[in-house]
């Protein structure tokens, strides 16, 4: 006998999720991964002037506020040969470094840690012995017994007054928590902290970009300019804040985030043999430091793993019509013809008139998703942190390799358990502290610049449609922080033909393909322990573990229909 359970909506992510698992004797046996909002971003950018696709292709989210401009801005230098200068190289990368670091504190602490961490236990924690705890993990100076004492009274006085409030609807006292109420407590406290703490560093945006979230973006460049003396330009005070912000990212990603990530991980290693899910990882590479053409010069390194061997890296070209495919055999989209189609020829075409969410159970045999199926030369890969982690380590990238190897050697463990749930959050806060430390790098490189005399951030060359070719396709890659993104694009006399994202969350969150193969998180939560079906905790962790972020891949919510119930019904 085996029941479904229905997670509707997966809460602490971006979009709309559905998932539905198939559980017998507590394992969970089979599983499907539903966007239950309609895709449509593609259609309203038809017939627009290429160079404003950014402008619209990052709203699509506003977790991922910056690489999806980032991304079509590409696409359109990529399509017309335009060549960017190395200052507007570096501002973009600085730009990239500074949501990575964000972007990864926000999901370990607000959007995964209480996965993991018991926000109730916390009450019962000494704050002598917290600050014992954060002290011998650490040199962060918040770390003094009053500290910890002051964080305990402030919980104590959500939970007297019968509202948790940011902590309410959790699943505290869960047998699958293992923490110590002092970890407990530090760990919430480390939470209130980076609340704080990230309103700071976003500013890099605001004066590179404009304004957070959704910074200005530029074909040909950045969108500001350098002058040291000048108060409406980047000048030299809001250059040494930037150095300063992301001075601090780095020692909080150092002093308080992975000694976080350490000290959870210990208690949790039965999860490193839970989650696994695909043993295929893509990654398109990002941070390149002699122009996007020369994929050699990248800090993430551009490659496929397959079968999970480490031994051999295959090569990754998204303009191959061969490689890159989307398909929907179990999306509610129609096509013209049959099978799937390169990003080049995509459609999306939104007249499937058959039966849509919500239901009480998805007819899983039939179309059950708004995401569409994108596969690699017919394989299903799972993209993210971890993808770029294996892909830079398997590759022999120096600084991904030292940092994997230190990472692994704190937790007594080989590289088998990254293949895991908690793999993939591991990769992620080593890949977090790779960035700080780039992003400071570049600044550095952006000054040496700078003062050598070299302010250019714009290059007008082909900025002009008259000097365009009657008809360019491009594409533009990038790497979200959720994994490998790439906006591709068709223009026909001087405006867009056809534009096609395909992101993410639609790599590892559509739904199986013609072939039956599953996709990264259905394939994930496969074996899953479920010790209660009324609260599925352990499914919740393997698809955070992915950081879900279903805006992008879905793009449109309609208004007029009743898309998820919030509520868990068990079958």
């Amino acid at each position: 006998m085996s029941e479904r359970i229905v997670v509707d909506p997966v809460t602490r992510i971006e979009g709309h999720l559905r998932i539905e698992a198939e559980v017998k004797d507590g394992k969970i046996i089979d599983a499907w991964s539903a966007g239950t909002m309609v895709r449509g971003l593609e259609i309203i950018l038809k017939g627009r002037d290429p160079r404003d696709a950014w402008a619209f292709a990052e709203r699509v989210c506003g977790v991922c506020t910056t690489v999806h401009a980032l991304a079509s801005v590409r696409s359109v230098e990529d399509a017309l040969d335009i060549k960017i200068p190395p200052n507007a190289e570096l501002i973009r990368n600085i730009m990239f470094c500074t949501q990575y670091i964000h972007d990864h504190v926000v999901h370990f602490y607000h959007l995964h840690a209480l996965d993991w961490v018991d926000v109730v236990s916390a009450l019962k924690a000494d704050p002598a012995a917290t600050s014992q705890l954060a002290q011998k993990l650490s040199k962060y100076p918040k770390s003094s017994p009053n500290y910890f004492a002051e964080v305990r009274k402030r919980l104590t006085k959500f939970v007297e007054s019968g509202q948790l409030g940011i902590f309410a609807n959790g699943y505290w006292g869960h047998p699958a928590y293992k923490l110590p109420p002092e970890a407990n407590l530090m760990a919430v406290a480390h939470y209130l902290e980076a609340l704080e703490w990230q309103k700071e560093i976003v500013r890099i945006h605001t004066i590179f970009g404009g304004k957070n979230p959704h910074p200005n973006y530029l074909v040909g460049g950045a969108p500001c300019s350098i002058n040291l003396d000048e108060a409406n330009a980047i000048n030299a005070e809001r250059l040494a804040f930037v150095g300063q912000a992301l001075q601090r990212g780095l020692e909080f990603v150092e002093q308080v985030y992975i000694p976080d990530v350490l000290a959870v991980a210990p208690f949790y290693l039965d999860w490193a043999g839970i989650g696994g899910g695909l043993e295929n990882y893509l990654c398109y590479g990002d941070l390149p430091s002699n122009g996007f053409s020369d994929i050699g010069s990248f800090k993430f390194p551009r490659g496929a793993i397959l079968g999970r061997d480490l031994s051999k890296v295959h090569e990754v070209d998204p303009k191959d019509d061969t490689g890159v495919r989307e398909f929907i055999d179990h999306s509610w989209y129609e096509y013209s013809g049959e099978g799937g189609k390169h990003p080049w020829q995509g459609e999306t075409k939104l007249k499937y008139s058959g039966p849509k969410p919500p239901y009480e159970h998805l007819d899983v045999d039939a179309k059950y998703s708004w995401l569409k199926t994108p596969r690699w030369k017919g394989h299903a890969m799972e993209v993210g942190p971890l993808a770029r982690m294996l892909v830079g380590y398997a590759s022999g990238q120096s600084e991904i390799k030292e940092a994997v190897t230190e990472a692994l050697a704190a937790l007594k463990a080989g590289p088998e358990v990254l293949f895991s749930t908690l793999g993939r959050t591991a990769a992620r806060a080593i890949e977090s502290k790779l960035a700080a430390r780039w992003g400071l790098e570049f600044f550095d490189q952006l000054l040496a610049n700078i003062k050598a005399g070299d302010t250019r951030t714009f290059n007008k060359e082909r900025w002009e449609p008259s000097t365009w070719p009657s008809e360019a396709r491009g594409v533009g890659c990038s790497e979200a922080p959720r994994g490998a993104l790439a906006h591709w694009l068709v223009i026909k006399d001087k405006k867009i033909e056809n534009y096609q994202l395909v992101v993410p969350s639609t790599w590892n969150a559509s739904p199986r393909d013609g072939k039956g193969q599953r996709s990264a998180y259905e394939a994930s939560l496969i074996g899953t322990p479920v010790h209660d079906p009324q609260q599925p905790l352990e499914i919740i962790r393997t698809i955070h573990s992915f950081d879900p972020c279903l805006a992008c891949a879905v793009h449109l919510y309609e208004d007029n229909k009743e898309i998820a119930r919030h509520e868990l019904l068990v079958k």
